[in-house]
């Protein structure tokens, strides 16, 4: 298990899928934790009761991750109630699947401004905090649809390729203040998202992973924990998939 004791981390999109197994990992590793939400407020509710419950600190936060202004008082509200920040989770994400053809502006536009306006709004509103103590860790999410590309996914796929490229370049730009950026790309993860889809369509996707099943957003949890922990700190710029082989 990754040691964050004694770290505050900032987990963005917390209260369910991805996120959520982030928060839990975090948390049973010693890490204080404020996590965004958007509109699942009973399950924001749940999450701060089950981390309490593992004796790590916690704050649910309602944020538009989109607004600027509202991540920035995000970051203050760690680090009023923790008296430090160590990590971002860039996590939070939508989308809107359609053809190019059928798909509206308003469609491509809250994809990317969620996506990848969101995780440069969280990120914009840490790295001052992170430039000034000299250490700090970002770990982006993006998708094996940054990498290699999905139908339907024009406005989903730019935006998760968006995040690797700012992440790449932030990482070589605040290497030399001991701030860390990596990037996870996960395949079909069995969330709320995928386990919704017809079973003949799951199965049809099961079919083209060569470890033949679904990820769980714990693996991807630990991955995140591992490397947002020092354990990782010789680890910056890279982009990992986790993804049962999917885009070998």
């Amino acid at each position: 298990m990754a040691d964050l004791k004694g770290k505050t981390a900032i987990i963005t999109g917390g209260s369910r899928g991805i996120g959520h197994a982030c928060c839990l990992e975090f948390a049973k590793a010693g890490a204080n934790i404020v996590f965004t939400y958007n509109k699942s407020e009973v399950e924001a509710k749940a999450l701060e009761e089950t981390i309490k419950t593992l004796g790590a600190g916690c704050a649910g936060i309602k944020t538009d991750i989109k607004d600027y202004n509202q991540c920035r008082q995000v970051v203050e509200q760690a680090l009023a109630r923790f008296g430090q920040l160590d990590i971002v989770v860039n996590n939070a994400g939508i989308t809107k699947d359609k053809a190019l053809m059928m798909m509206t502006v308003e469609d491509w536009r809250e994809v990317v401004d969620t996506n990848l306006g969101g995780t440069f709004n969280m990120t914009r509103a840490a790295i001052t905090t992170f430039l000034k103590q000299k250490k700090g860790c970002v770990v982006n999410m993006s998708s094996v649809s940054g990498l290699t590309g999905l139908p339907r996914q024009t406005n989903y796929s730019a935006s998760k390729a968006g995040i690797i490229g700012f992440s790449k370049a932030l990482a070589k730009e605040v290497a030399a203040y001991g701030i860390r950026v990596n990037v996870v790309c996960p395949g079909f993860i069995n969330t709320d998202m995928v386990s919704g889809l017809r079973d003949d369509f799951k199965k049809e996707i099961i079919n083209t992973i060569p470890q033949k099943r679904l990820g769980e957003a714990s693996e991807v949890a630990l991955l995140c924990a591992f490397l947002a922990s020092d354990q990782a700190a010789y680890i910056t710029g890279e982009t990992i998939k986790i993804d049962g082989g999917l885009a070998i």
